[in-house]
């Protein structure tokens, strides 16, 4: 098995967690700052969308105007429709995504259109994108099924990709909103996707619903994949799913696998730990993730209590 020396890991927990958990603005800086100091250095920070809809992001163009800038900085968000992309551009964004649903049925009931017309509405976008300068590019959530199944393969991706390139929308988050993909299915979609784009255009984005999730990452590493979305703890969820298991793909379970495996993050697992810790009693859930817990995997033999057997 052959395996890259290095991957670059995205923190979505900035978005994912604070639209289904509301906190103060300071704390989003203070996550964000902690995460710079452990090493992370590309984030989606939050979406410019309805304030009405996702309150937990009303203060998206704040959270831009406050994070501290380092060397290597990369500051993502999600838009919705043109207005939400102008404010992005205003807000200092170094990259927008578009939110495409994969899934027809969730499309029309939580973005409000179809994926036909929202293919249009990111027609329309694409220009203004190349005008202001920032980088446009697409999720496609649910990419292997949506909340209500069946699950999709590769070859239910090809329509929508090609239309994609037409646009001349080149960048794609492929994400697996509902946790349903085994390396398998990890490796059939994402192989069709790169007969379209290169592997350095894509990112997959793996939510870790039914525990499949750290599974996911040695495919994609198999396949050229160097750009995953995690979520810190576990952490985040959908509005339009309220008590469902959506959280993110654990980073720090995500950084010790790669670590083991010789793949380097740039990150210290040891202080993306205590941010997790610090995250989950902040928001007050218990967050997700072994290596919290359990401690990560010695390097060295140490000290201990002896073991005793009571039979």
């Amino acid at each position: 098995m052959s395996l890259p020396g290095g991957v670059r890991i995205r923190e979505i927990a900035p978005r994912l967690t604070f639209q289904d958990h509301a906190v103060p603005t300071d704390v989003k800086i203070e996550l964000v700052r902690r995460l710079i100091d452990a090493g992370v250095r590309g984030f989606e920070l939050s979406s410019f969308v309805r304030p009405d809809l996702v309150p937990g992001l009303a203060d998206a163009a704040e959270v831009f105007a406050r994070v501290p800038r380092v060397p290597g900085l990369s500051l993502g968000c999600c838009v919705g429709n043109a207005r939400g992309l102008a404010r992005a551009a205003d807000a200092g964004a170094d990259t927008a995504h578009f939110l495409l649903s994969a899934d027809e049925e969730f499309a029309r009931a939580n973005i409000g259109r179809s994926t036909a017309d929202s293919l249009r509405e990111l027609e329309r976008m694409a220009a203004y994108a190349a005008d202001k300068g920032i980088l446009l590019g697409t999720y496609v959530i649910f990419a292997w099924g949506g909340p209500t199944g069946p699950a999709r393969t590769g070859e239910d991706l090809q329509p929508l990709a090609r239309r994609l390139l037409d646009i001349g929308v080149e960048h794609w988050i492929l994400a697996d909103s509902s946790g349903y993909a085994a390396p398998p299915q990890i490796r059939e979609l994402v192989s069709a996707a790169l007969t379209h784009v290169p592997p350095g255009n894509l990112t997959v984005q793996i939510h870790d619903g039914r525990g499949m999730g750290l599974a996911a990452l040695l495919p994609l590493l198999e396949l050229g994949v160097r750009a995953i979305d995690t979520s810190l703890a576990g952490s985040g969820g959908h509005p339009a799913m309220p008590g469902a298991q959506g959280g993110g793909l654990c980073t720090e379970d995500a950084v010790q696998m790669l670590e083991l495996c010789g793949v380097d993050t740039g990150i210290d697992l040891s202080r993306l730990i205590e941010t997790a810790n610090w995250l989950t009693g902040e928001i007050g859930v218990p967050g997700k993730g072994f290596v919290r817990h359990t401690g990560r995997v010695p390097s060295t033999a140490r000290p201990g209590d002896p073991l005793a057997f009571t039979w």
